[in-house]
């Protein structure tokens, strides 16, 4: 469990620099420059996704069970999931009504991500991993809805914007059902639905 919290504290951290110290990461920026302060930023970002992962892997091999979820929360954490892959392709597709209307998708989406695997895994380390992407998403969305609200900006909806969204939902829901049929299972040793 010390590496999953280790791991969660630099990787969380560094992307919390904007949350609680924008003015602290924009000296930064201006003394170190863009190029090294982003260096250093992968680096830390890298090195706590590294340590996260390899904590939860051990963590996960002497399960400390705080509840057992109803196997409901399995398909509602399914359908959570099909939206958090809607939401992460509507940060990458440009233009498209989703990212115009909610205007920080990609956040969203770790918001849904993290709630969804609340939902259907009861373990210690399950809490405390998605419970911390939670509250970091929650913090990172209104501090950027803050910002947001400092610098309005009006825009329309257009032809262009609608098959853009078109395009990122249909993506999105490619990109779900590659992930729950095949790679989950793959890359995370659970499959979702059990084939």
């Amino acid at each position: 469990m010390t590496y999953l919290v280790l791991g969660l504290i630099l990787f969380l951290g560094i992307h919390s620099a904007r949350i609680v110290a924008d003015d602290w990461r924009q000296q930064r920026l201006n003394t170190l420059g863009e190029a090294a302060w982003k260096g250093t930023y992968s680096l830390i970002s890298v090195v706590g996704f590294a340590l996260l992962v390899w904590g939860y892997g051990v963590a996960r091999q002497t399960p400390v069970v705080l509840w057992v979820p109803p196997v409901a929360t399995r398909h509602a954490a399914s359908l959570l999931m099909l939206l958090s892959f809607v939401l992460l392709t509507a940060a990458y597709v440009p233009r498209n009504a989703l990212k115009q209307r909610l205007k920080h998708p990609m956040v969203l989406s770790v918001k849904v991500w993290a709630l969804a695997h609340l939902l259907c895994n009861g373990n210690l380390a399950d809490v405390v991993l998605f419970g911390s992407f939670l509250v970091w998403a929650v913090l990172s969305f209104r501090a950027a809805r803050l910002r947001d609200a400092a610098a309005v900006v009006a825009s329309e909806l257009t032809h262009s914007l609608a098959s853009r969204t078109l395009l990122t939902v249909g993506v999105g829901m490619a990109a779900w059902a590659v992930f729950a049929f095949w790679a989950h299972g793959l890359l995370i040793g659970v499959r979702p639905f059990g084939v």
